[in-house]
């Protein structure tokens, strides 16, 4: 008797999957401007546009990160915040009080109390032989 194996009773867990190239698929999701740019840059290069946007990826990474500059822009952003701040809370004080009272005051509440400043992630943080 010849055995014939049985094409239906395949394992349910392995999934059949037809290649058709080397590389894996992956899609996409651009909005419709650009992907008319990525179509007009791939029909002036005479490709499709999946050979397109691989080249475009891979010009892109070629291209070093740009170079932070000294102020970094989260840095300035912070110390205007802190400008404005300090104006407000200088327009709320009463101006009766001593100078050194007044920014005693405004480094508090700028700054918050000194019991929770080793909390802030923003202040840099003092050695652990100097904190005693």
């Amino acid at each position: 008797m010849i055995e014939v194996p049985d094409f239906g009773d395949k394992d349910s867990t392995s999934p059949v999957r037809r290649r058709t190239g080397i590389d894996p698929i992956s899609a996409v999701k651009m909005p419709e401007r650009l992907t008319a740019a990525v179509d007009a840059w791939a029909e002036a290069h005479h490709l499709t546009r999946s050979d397109a946007i691989c080249k475009l990826i891979e010009l892109g990474l070629n291209i070093p990160p740009p170079v932070l500059t000294p102020v970094h822009p989260i840095e300035s952003e912070a110390t205007r915040i802190e400008e404005i701040a300090v104006h407000e809370i200088e327009t709320l004080l009463d101006p009766a009080l001593p100078t050194d009272e007044r920014e005693r005051r405004i480094r508090r509440l700028t700054e918050g109390p000194p019991e929770f400043s080793h909390e802030r992630i923003d202040l840099p943080k003092d050695s652990p032989k100097q904190r005693t």
